[in-house]
């Protein structure tokens, strides 16, 4: 991304469930990239499977966020409402022979580490429902990108396996959903936690086949439990505080989780002090690159 370019970055939950320690991390060292470089930060919901997003767990997620002081600029993009441009997506795929359609079943491949792409060169079982993938195989290999805390990275594809790009029920996948967001916000930063560095490769092929920008990338630490779990919500991790003295607590411990050193007086601050000190001196040279970190006591 040109250095001349505005940065732009974003902040995207899955609402599946209230925001957690390991998110409002994430969050916050988005916010704080992007302010610190004066540039827009904004939110999405990513909203495209609907069985694991119940009624209300968005709302929730916008309110913690405005909780902690993480005001974001522009309407709110939901991705269950951009069908249309990931199906434009695909089709340019398609076209340009980096996609087909799969009717393989995860039993059917269990014994393998990841999908040996059966169904490259003509659907198995042309009466069965098919889902769509991308072939790994072609276009640019290996990936090479620059990622800001872990330095330079390379990573095959092929050895990732065919990654859906939309599912045998109908719904659009993560892979292609969020670069054809990107793309259409105009992202040029991402920063998110270290469990998503391994998707990068195949969003560059993707971003690479499609043509679109490649932003720069920064993958945060993980946060984890005492025995090493990560932080989710599939592991019932606890939402947010709600009450004055526990939110600014929280937001506290995330700017100590992301190596910012903030001075003990600072943890008394409401959310808007802490947020101004911690953009006034947001230095991630000072991030430690070791993939996590343990869930404050």
């Amino acid at each position: 991304m040109p250095s001349s370019a505005r940065y732009r970055g974003r902040f995207a939950p899955t609402p599946s469930g209230p925001l957690h320690f390991g998110s409002l991390v994430a969050a916050v060292g988005s916010y704080l990239d992007a302010r610190a470089a004066h540039g827009q930060w904004l939110v999405r919901i990513e909203d495209i499977d609907p069985p694991r997003c119940p009624q209300g767990a968005a709302s929730t997620i916008l309110r913690q966020l405005e909780t902690f002081g993480l005001a974001w600029d522009e309407a709110v993009m939901w991705q269950h409402a951009r069908g249309e441009a990931y199906q434009h997506g695909l089709e340019q795929l398609l076209k340009l022979g980096q996609a087909y359609p799969c009717s393989c079943s995860r039993k059917q491949w269990q014994g393998h580490d990841i999908y040996p792409g059966w169904c490259r060169n003509g659907v198995c079982a042309p009466t069965k429902p098919a889902a769509w993938r991308l072939r790994s195989d072609r276009g640019e290999r290996p990936i090479r990108w620059h990622d800001r805390l872990f330095g330079e990275q390379q990573l095959d594809p092929i050895t990732l396996g065919d990654v859906v790009l939309k599912r045998k029920d109908g719904l659009w996948a993560y892979q292609l959903a969020v670069i054809v967001d990107d793309a259409e916000q105009q992202i040029t930063d991402i920063v998110r936690g270290v469990d998503l560095l391994d998707n990068t490769p195949w969003q560059c092929q993707l971003q690479i086949a499609l043509q679109l920008p490649r932003p720069r990338y920064l993958h945060l630490p993980l946060i984890v439990t005492a025995e090493g779990q990560k932080l989710s919500k599939q592991n019932l991790a606890p939402a947010l505080a709600t009450d004055d003295h526990g939110v600014r607590l929280q937001l506290f411990q995330a700017l100590q989780a992301l190596d910012q050193a903030p001075p003990k007086a600072l943890s008394d601050e409401p959310p808007s002090t802490q947020l101004h000190w911690a953009v006034a001196n947001w230095s991630p040279a000072q991030l430690r690159p070791t993939a996590h970190r343990r869930t404050p006591a």
